[in-house]
């Protein structure tokens, strides 16, 4: 039985892990920033690369407290 005793892993649904990616950590600093003044999403960034992008939202929504 091939996985037998294996750790089901439940935590995939959470998707991927940008906690090194510096566009995380901006966004991280900036949703801290939005939520301390009240503000939604104060700072529009457009990056040329996606994942850019989904790393600075995960960092935001992160920030934010979401």
């Amino acid at each position: 039985m091939p996985g037998a005793g294996a750790p089901m892993q439940d935590h995939q649904d959470q998707g991927p892990d940008y906690s090194r990616n510096k566009n995380y950590q901006v966004g991280m600093r900036e949703g801290r920033d939005d939520q301390a003044h009240n503000r939604d999403h104060s700072k529009k960034h457009h990056f040329k690369k996606d994942e850019d992008q989904k790393a600075y939202e995960a960092g935001h929504q992160k920030g934010r407290g979401n």
